[in-house]
């Protein structure tokens, strides 16, 4: 046999005896979105976390910036009088706006924390009414006390959002809740999700700041500018942040620090890209389309709690669907790493 001939002839045999081996089978959606909900079916008492949470920010007093806002307005429509037509013409238009969006802040939807958090219907349609009438408007004076009440709600919201993911990533293992090693894991867990956080907030700064300084100008530049840079700040967003979905699961799952985890949470979205898209997009499309749903009820009326209810039990699930899909990836990107650690080299040699 020719040298040619022995050197493929390995080669052959060494791929024969690979593709031999059984695969594992990776994730697929539906089994993940079917265990998940199965999970928090048997787990019920899960979903008081977003429950309550919605019930806080609709019955509970709304923590207020309008008095703030508006004298913040005042000034700048001062300070806009002697520039061009133009620039007034903006100015007012962002001033009603704001205006318009001051009637409706309540800060307390920052206990809605990323990207370990609590999910909430009412964080993103802040009603102004409530079956008992008009809630209590308590408004925040000034901007440090802005700051501080800021940072106590959203260290809040990540300390009791890190006992939410918790309990459901074992509720998604299928071992059941243990709430003594849930309360034990709690600290530790809370510093690596604080860690993240600062992970993230320290990215979006990085992008958000040269790129309100690049709005800031194509808007001055004239609307269409500013439309087709803010489209591309969004775009922008989406690719960067895509990648850490799952940057938070390792430190809950695999019991990983912060950078370990967003390690195998980059790994898994970029190993499973194809089908990691199809379960984002499924999830959006089903989230979003039953927001539309749970919204139906009117503010005012005690039928927002089905909605509510509702939204609790589906994110919930959403939530440990998450969970499950990310350990079958990361089980079978294992076994396909030691499968190929395993499998016999091909003899190069001549």
């Amino acid at each position: 046999m020719s040298t040619e001939g022995c050197l493929y002839g390995k080669i052959g045999c060494s791929m024969a005896m690979t593709d031999s081996q059984e695969l594992p089978a990776p994730p697929r959606l539906i089994p993940a979105l079917v265990a998940g909900f199965d999970a928090i079916t048997n787990h019920i008492m899960l979903i008081l976390f977003p429950f309550t949470l919605d019930l806080l920010i609709w019955l509970a007093p709304h923590l207020r910036l309008k008095n703030l806002i508006e004298t913040f307005l005042v000034e700048v429509t001062r300070l806009s009088v002697n520039e061009s037509p133009e620039l007034i013409n903006m100015v007012e238009t962002g001033r009603e706006v704001w205006l318009q969006m001051a009637e409706r802040i309540n800060l307390a939807v920052i206990l809605r924390s990323y990207p370990v958090g609590i999910p909430s219907l009412m964080s993103s349609s802040m009603p102004l009414e409530t079956p008992l009438g008009t809630p209590m408007m308590l408004e925040i004076p000034t901007l440090g006390y802005t700051f501080l009440v800021a940072i106590i709600l959203i260290t809040v919201g990540l300390i009791i959002g890190t006992l939410f993911y918790l309990l459901v990533a074992q509720a998604s293992s299928g071992d059941g809740m243990q709430w003594q090693q849930a309360l034990l894991e709690w600290p530790r867990s809370s510093l690596q999700v604080f860690l993240l956080a600062l992970v993230w907030i320290g990215l979006l700064m990085l992008v958000s700041i040269p790129a309100s300084c690049i709005i800031s100008i194509t808007t001055l530049a004239g609307f269409s500018f500013g439309q087709l840079s803010i489209l591309l700040y969004g775009g922008f967003l989406i690719w960067l942040f895509f990648p850490l979905l799952f940057s938070a699961h390792g430190i809950f799952i695999k019991k990983l620090s912060v950078w370990p985890s967003i390690r195998s949470g980059i790994r898994i979205t970029n190993t499973m890209l194809p089908t990691t898209i199809l379960f984002v997009v499924s999830v959006f499309v089903l989230t979003q389309g039953l927001d539309i749903l749970w919204r139906i009820p009117p503010a005012a009326s005690w039928l927002t709690l089905l909605g509510i209810i509702g939204h609790a039990f589906v994110t919930t699930g959403i939530l440990s669907a998450s969970f499950v899909y990310y350990r079958d990836a990361d089980r079978w990107i294992m076994s396909l790493d030691k499968q190929m650690q395993s499998s016999p080299k091909p003899d190069l040699r001549v």
